[in-house]
């Protein structure tokens, strides 16, 4: 190997190794930016759909079918297939591992969407999946999800989702302190 390319090697090689490093932080997301500019306005139906009073009631409506979804097939964004971001909501268990952690999820806009509520346009749900999970016994709390945004239909016994997402990272979401 001649000395020049040697030289070459060594000085592009820490890039190398440190570019990973350097990445990009995730694009935060709105809901708002999730649904095309040009698409049907379809306001949010978060009346419950349970009579909580009693609890004979409770227990009865929790039992009923579950609510019809707004838009299951809303227009989505294209052009976020692909796109690191980072997307606050709330979490709707789909599959729970033995240690207790959703490991699978809906992530909503709002708390109570799809279980007390209907569920909203399908271009308002994420499909999550993610190895670590989320505690169940935490799921009032919001959550900023983080991972790669796919522009990809999915079908759940809950709801459609119009987007999909594997969760790099998960963490509580908190107000940012003014």
């Amino acid at each position: 190997m001649s000395r020049p390319l040697l030289a070459l090697l060594l000085l592009i090689a820490p890039l190398l190794v440190t570019t990973p490093l350097l990445a990009a932080p995730p694009k935060d997301l709105t809901w708002a930016q999730m649904i095309p500019p040009d698409a049907p306005v379809i306001a949010p139906q978060t009346a419950p759909i349970h009579n909580l009073s009693g609890m004979a009631d409770a227990l009865s409506a929790e039992a009923a079918p579950a609510a019809k979804q707004q838009s299951p097939s809303a227009p989505v964004v294209k052009s976020l297939d692909g796109q690191q971001i980072r997307l606050p909501g709330y979490i709707v268990p789909l599959e729970v591992s033995e240690e207790g952690r959703a490991t699978e999820f809906l992530l909503v806009p709002y708390f109570g969407a799809c279980i007390h509520v209907p569920p909203p346009p399908s271009n308002q749900i994420v499909h999550v999946t993610s190895k670590v999970g989320v505690k169940l016994d935490e799921l009032y709390q919001p959550y900023w999800i983080e991972g790669t945004m796919k522009v990809e239909a999915s079908t759940s016994e809950l709801a459609d989702a119009g987007y999909k997402m594997e969760a790099d990272k998960i963490y509580v979401y908190e107000l940012p302190e003014s």
